[in-house]
């Protein structure tokens, strides 16, 4: 693959954009749903929060300046509109985020994009009774495998305090799971 700065410019080139905007979602549009499905829990709430993002990195592409990559930034992106469509939508419904989250753990079983059983809900249960920045370290750690080092350029916030996040999110979780 060509370099970043190259593909960068190719995306900014209205001769080159179509195809480099073709490429950048064949290489990004599906980990891109999975980090957001993991917050959002829904298939269809994910493919709209997908969409937004791609929306929003195409309309802010000119505005990125190189200080992080190009997936770190497309991250964060999709982290925000996450974060921001469970607020909204949590607000929508006159209930708090947790109760949301609740609510669509709940219907996760009639999802038939879930492929998980009964421990896979008490994992996600046991997941929102976490602050929120743990629940993202968590996810982005465990189920999408992230290395602290991107989590930490997608979040803004040292290697350090990412492993003590993800160390409190695991025993917090280890406990409730025990005690549930």
């Amino acid at each position: 693959m060509i370099d970043e700065k190259e593909f960068i410019q190719q995306l900014l080139d209205p001769k080159t954009q179509n195809t480099a905007f073709q490429q950048l979602l064949s290489e990004y549009q599906r980990p891109l749903y999975v980090h957001i499905r993991n917050i959002v829990l829904n298939h269809d709430d994910a493919d709209d929060v997908l969409q937004n993002t791609f929306v929003k990195v195409f309309q802010y592409l000119k505005n990125f300046k190189g200080e992080s990559k190009l997936f770190s930034w497309m991250y964060r992106i999709a982290t925000n509109e996450a974060l921001t469509f469970l607020s909204q939508k949590a607000k929508l419904n006159g209930i708090t985020s947790e109760a949301l989250q609740n609510k669509t753990i709940d219907n996760l079983k009639a999802d038939i994009y879930f492929d998980g059983d009964e421990i896979q809900i008490k994992l996600q249960k046991a997941i929102i009774t976490l602050p929120e920045k743990q629940q993202l370290v968590f996810k982005m750690k465990y189920f999408q495998e992230l290395k602290y080092e991107e989590i930490a350029a997608i979040l803004g916030t040292s290697v350090g305090a990412l492993k003590a996040s993800y160390h409190h999110a695991v025993k917090k979780i280890e406990i409730y799971v025990t005690s549930n």
